[in-house]
């Protein structure tokens, strides 16, 4: 390839294409991918990917960022931004355009890198993707991870087949093998299985490795041909497997420098056949690794390679030699441990080195010295300014605090860090990370920004790359430590699925704040800041490997968690010791200080930029916090009105409950009430039910007793004038036949006893006059009776009108006293028609009509309209039979006038005949005085039937002026 240099600018990175080599073997090209900034530092690239010519390269970074190389064409093109870490990558897909990538969330995506638009999204995996494995087709994949194993089909992006394994058992690896249909999975308990393609079904298992071997497999490589599997792991040690006979036929050693291998390829060769035979790995140290740490001017470590005695090609044993790091800005020893304060960082340590810990009274000012702290007043001032952060508005919800200052300078300092850099608003642990200092600076809130600020730089270098998963690459650098160091705990740990998320993250994500008591915590510390960022490390490792026999007595997830995050009887002097023995021990090539820089204060006036984080990740969870941030105002806003609404509600609710309830009692009260009065209206009812019964007993009874005090009243009279009727014929028939007699005995006496006539005249004049008044008092008797039967009737009536006080009962009542009337009216008519004709059937009829009356009241009132209109007829017809009977008395008074007067007219005549025949008999006889005698007797009786006559005259006049009153008139009823 023509040598060439490639300069480009894009997003703040820095891409340089050196010059390559025209010797055959040597750097084709050197990509080195840096951001600018305060302190420019390359930014690392986490996975690379070839395609199937081999012509581009696909390399994502720890920023989410994907870039196509083109070898050929020297140029490189941003591909995709992804905005979170990649995990693997794969670019030899049937459609050369299109790629796979594994991302930290756990799904997989295909791009194309021409559109660069998204073709697929695949999901299924619950832990980080840590292989993608492409068929020789380019129509199938395999994605890994630590739990299982998925095929796809890259036509449609589904899923085919998904391999499980128990959760004890982990995988390493599952790939397809070159130029066949044989899938091999690769376990964590070495374990290594063949399958067949097309039915998945097991083909052979390869046997266990040697006994004793303590080689656990982690990488692994199998030639172009697929015949050939090489296995390697946390040791100097690999495994050579024979696929066609599934045998080992070969264990390679490498120098026990070696400690462990990262990962294996096979190098093609024009002339191998495809079978890329390995040569024998022979390395060589020139300098060793304590000597190099020991020596600060020693600026290079050089890996020489040389061939063994038997190689496996004819090539020269040309040396090589490789510049692996240089540390440009790495001070001498002499002003390395100058410090402010006029301290020295030498002397420092040997008093830490003497006494376990820095005197209390002067631990602020040596940790002021050592962390070198520029104390940039305006530049803090200027992030206090700024105000609160978004993200911590409402710290005091997730973190109660009893110190309200407390809780006030850990809000102000964690929105100057968020401020300063915008991941660590973003960062959930960041609380946890500086509560410690701020508790122990509270009182100089600058300081505890500043010591902050200076642990984060420093003591978490490479924590953000990965963000906002944990640090894997710090995690898994202290796994190997702990692998070196403790087999047996780790595979302890890995037994019970206990990573190191679990027993390293909590440490190192509290500072041991959880862990250890305020003085352990503050003795941790003042090792921590006197030594290289790595020992902050080597000290989370020191406390896994103390704390191994409380470790190897757990057995469950809950019981590994709860121990990483409470406080345990430990020696902490033993940690710090076992952490300084570590640093001491760790081989280079797993040891942090090799990835880990040398700290480095900050800068005076201004504080450095830092930007060590996927910042497209924090740019989009930034944007969606603002975003999420104004929903929540809005939320709150409209929760605010809902809440005021709800008040009104419930305000409204509780004067309508009281409302309601006020209203509930007054109809309780209105219904007990109403109860009450029910209660005794049934009561009343009740008793005027019974006083109904009563006076429709007592007036039934009443009736009856008047109806039978009449009816004796009307039989007694009735008799009393059949009687007087009689007497008065029989006075009337015994006076005419005395009449009769004393005229025949005058007559026949007239001439002996005319002497005695004078006194016999008197004697009867005497005995009329006595008759007379006999009858004028038995008349006005009779008169006085019958207005007492009238008074007692009208009292009657006038009684059943006040004891039914109802306005309907009136009118009632008034007809019936007028009927009364009506009634009386013509039975004073009947009494003097029965004087004549003996008016006993208009009795019968009266009492008819009576009970006919009793009845209708009693039964029914209902048909009242009808009754009144029943009695209004009867009554008119009543006063029509009145007024007949009264023409018909009249006629009966004109006819005994009439005859009366006939009477008279023949009483006259014969009178007058008498006269003359006395004139006569006076002349002829001499009998004068005789017949004076007889006609002075005729004289007399004309005079008593005259009286008579009268009397009878002054009745009839008296029982015509009798009339109903006007308001009770026929012709004035209202229903």
């Amino acid at each position: 390839m023509p040598s060439c240099d490639l300069g480009c600018r894009e997003h703040g990175s820095i891409w340089h294409r050196k010059p390559s080599p025209a010797a055959r073997g040597g750097v084709i090209v050197n990509i080195i991918h840096s951001a600018t900034g305060y302190h420019s530092k390359a930014i690392r690239f986490l996975n690379v990917a070839f395609d199937s010519s081999g012509d581009s390269l696909l390399a994502g970074d720890h920023q989410g960022n994907i870039y196509v190389f083109d070898l050929n064409g020297n140029r490189f093109k941003l591909v995709q931004r992804t905005m979170q870490a990649c995990t693997a990558l794969a670019f030899n897909l049937r459609r050369k355009t299109e790629f796979l990538v594994a991302l930290a969330d756990y799904s997989v995506k295909c791009f194309d890198t021409e559109t660069q638009e998204l073709v697929s999204w695949m999901r299924g995996h619950d832990s980080s993707v840590s292989s993608i494995s492409v068929h020789g087709s380019g129509r199938y994949a395999i994605t890994t991870s630590t739990d299982t194993a998925q095929l796809w089909d890259l036509d449609t992006f589904q899923r085919k087949r998904k391999l499980n394994v128990r959760q004890s058992v982990g995988i390493q690896q599952v790939f397809f093998l070159p130029l066949s249909n044989t899938i091999l999975s690769c376990f964590k308990d070495n374990s290594v299985f063949a399958w067949e393609f097309d039915t998945l079904h097991c083909k052979y298992q390869l046997p266990t490795a040697v006994e004793g071997s303590a080689l656990h497999y982690k990488v692994f490589a199998v030639t172009r041909d697929g015949r050939i599997f090489v296995a390697g792991g946390k040791s100097n040690h690999l495994h050579l497997w024979c696929l066609e006979s599934k045998q080992l036929v070969r264990i390679i050693q490498m120098p026990t420098e070696v400690r462990a291998v990262r990962h294996l390829e096979f190098l093609p060769d024009s002339f191998d056949g495809g079978s890329n035979q390995p040569p024998p790995p022979l390395f060589k140290v020139v300098e060793d690794w304590p000597k190099c740490k020991s020596e600060a001017n020693k600026l290079t470590r050089r890996v020489t390679s040389g061939r063994s005695e038997q190689p496996w090609k004819s090539k020269g044993s040309k040396i090589h030699t490789r510049l692996l790091k240089v540390q440009m800005n790495a001070p001498l020893e002499n002003k390395e441990n100058e410090l402010p304060g006029g301290l020295n960082k030498k002397r420092l340590q040997a008093l830490l080195k003497g006494y376990g810990e820095y005197p209390a009274k002067y631990r602020m000012f040596v940790w002021r010295s050592l962390l070198q702290l520029p104390e940039n007043h305006l530049a803090f001032s200027s992030l206090i300014d700024k105000g609160t952060h978004s993200a911590f508005v409402n710290i005091q919800n997730e973190y109660p605090l009893k110190s309200r200052k407390l809780l006030r300078v850990l809000q102000r300092t964690l929105s100057a860090l968020a401020h300063w850099s915008a991941i660590f608003g973003e960062t959930p642990y960041i609380p946890l990370l500086a509560f410690p200092f701020v508790k122990l600076f509270q009182n100089n809130q600058l300081i505890c920004f500043e010591v902050v600020a200076t642990v984060v730089v420093n003591f978490c270098q490479h924590w953000f790359e990965y963000f906002p998963n944990p640090p894997v690459n710090i995690l898994s650098m202290m796994e190997n430590i702990l692998a070196h160091h403790d087999k047996e705990l780790l595979q302890h740990l890995i037994k019970y699925s206990v990573t190191s998320q679990v027993y390293a993250w909590p440490l190192l994500e509290t500072l041991f704040s959880e862990v250890l008591t305020r003085e352990e915590w503050l003795k941790v510390f003042d090792n921590i800041f006197s030594n290289h960022p790595s020992y902050f490390l080597m000290i989370v490792v020191a406390y896994i490997i103390c704390s191994r026999a409380p470790l190897l007595l757990c057995n469950q997830s809950q019981d590994f968690e709860y121990f990483f995050h409470h406080r345990n009887n430990l020696d902490i002097n033993t940690v710090i010791k076992r952490a300084y023995h570590l640093m001491e021990t760790t081989p280079p090539d797993i040891h942090p200080q090799r990835v880990l820089d040398d700290f480095m204060p900050l800068t005076k006036g201004q504080y450095p930029v830092f930007n060590k984080y996927p910042k497209f990740i924090v740019d989009y969870q930034t944007q969606e916090r603002e975003r999420i941030r104004q929903d929540e105002i809005e939320y709150l806003r409209e929760r605010q009105l809902v809440h005021e609404l709800e008040a009104k509600a419930q305000e409204r609710k509780a004067e309508d409950e009281a409302f309601y309830r006020k209203q509930e009692l007054l109809r309780e009260a209105e219904e007990q009430r109403r109860k009450m009065v029910l209660e005794e209206e049934e009561k009343l009812a009740e008793r005027r039910r019974r006083l109904a019964a009563v006076r429709r007993e007592l007036k039934v009874k009443e009736l009856q007793f008047l109806d039978a005090s009449r009816r004796r009243f009307l039989k007694y009279q009735q008799d009393w004038r059949q009687t007087e009727l009689k007497r008065l014929d029989d006075d009337i028939a015994r006076k005419a036949s005395m009449r009769e007699q004393e005229t025949a005995a005058t007559v026949q006496d007239i001439e002996v006893r005319q002497m005695e006539l004078e006194s016999q005249r008197q004697l009867f004049e005497q005995r009329l006059i006595k008759d007379q008044e006999a009858i004028t008092q038995e008349m006005r008797e009779e008169m006085d009776e019958r207005q007492r039967k009238a008074d007692l009737e009208d009292h009657i009536v006038q009684r059943w009108i006040e004891t039914d006080r109802e306005e309907r009962q009136k009118a009632q009542m008034v007809a019936e006293e007028n009927l009364a009337k009506a009634e009386q009216k013509c039975i004073d008519h009947e009494w003097r028609l029965q004087a004549l004709y003996k008016l006993r059937s208009d009795d019968e009829d009266r009492e008819k009509r009576y009970e006919e009356i009793a009845k209708l009241l009693h039964d029914n009132r209902v048909k009242e309209a009808e009754l009144l209109k029943a009695m209004r007829e009867a009554e008119e017809k009543k006063w029509e039979e009145v007024t007949w009977r009264k023409a018909q008395l009249e006629e009966e008074q004109k006819a005994a006038a009439a005859a009366d007067k006939h009477r008279k007219q023949f009483l006259e005549d014969e009178m007058n005949d008498a006269l003359e025949l006395a004139e006569k008999l006076q002349r002829e006889d001499g009998y004068f005085a005789s017949l004076a005698g007889r006609q002075e007797l005729a004289r007399q009786e004309w005079e008593l039937m005259a009286e008579v006559r009268q009397l009878r005259q002054k009745l009839t006049a008296r029982a015509q002026t009798r009339r109903p009153p006007a308001h009770i008139s026929p012709t004035r009823w209202t229903t």
